[in-house]
């Protein structure tokens, strides 16, 4: 009897584990969607405005992702994330809170730590463990001096190409 209600209670949890995890949404704002914006999307968002842990293709005018989220973020205006793995392309603006890992083209692009690829016309990165940054501007927040640890990274400010390995 007792292994009968522990396997009843395993199915229970691991039931709602499932429930949280949706493979589409369609959202006009975070709280005006199909599922809440704590719902993980492994798969497809649409989006007038969305805001999603989410593992996939975001589409949409801005695209957000909480938590850890991967794949690709496609949003007419702007993505924002926490830590994201993967590719933001927007036309305006590409923020990344926590870590991005991937690539970023955008207008503006910003990374708290990046560790991957910036292309824009004004490209910041707070920290960086490995990264590249293509564009007008391009400023690499913990390299402190200028060329002093060349070829590994160039300087806080660069135009056209900064990078840090």
């Amino acid at each position: 009897m007792k292994k009968l209600i522990l396997i009843l209670m395993s199915c229970l949890f691991a039931t709602g584990a499932l429930a949280e995890t949706q493979g589409f949404q369609l959202s006009f704002i975070p709280d005006i969607a199909i599922h809440s914006r704590t719902t993980h999307i492994k798969g497809v968002s649409l989006n007038l405005w969305g805001e999603n842990p989410q593992t996939g293709f975001a589409l949409g005018v801005v695209n957000g992702s909480t938590g850890n989220s991967s794949g690709i973020s496609l949003g007419l205006l702007a993505n924002y994330a926490e830590n994201y793995e993967g590719a933001q392309l927007a036309w305006i603006a590409n923020y990344s809170s926590a870590k991005l890992s991937g690539l970023q083209l955008a207008a503006f692009n910003y990374a708290e730590n990046l560790h991957g690829v910036q292309v824009g016309y004004v490209n910041f990165a707070d920290t960086s463990d490995r990264g590249v940054q293509v564009g007008l501007i391009n400023i690499m927040n913990n390299t402190k001096q200028w060329f002093r640890n060349f070829p590994n990274e160039i300087a806080p400010v660069m135009p056209f190409v900064n990078w840090r390995f």
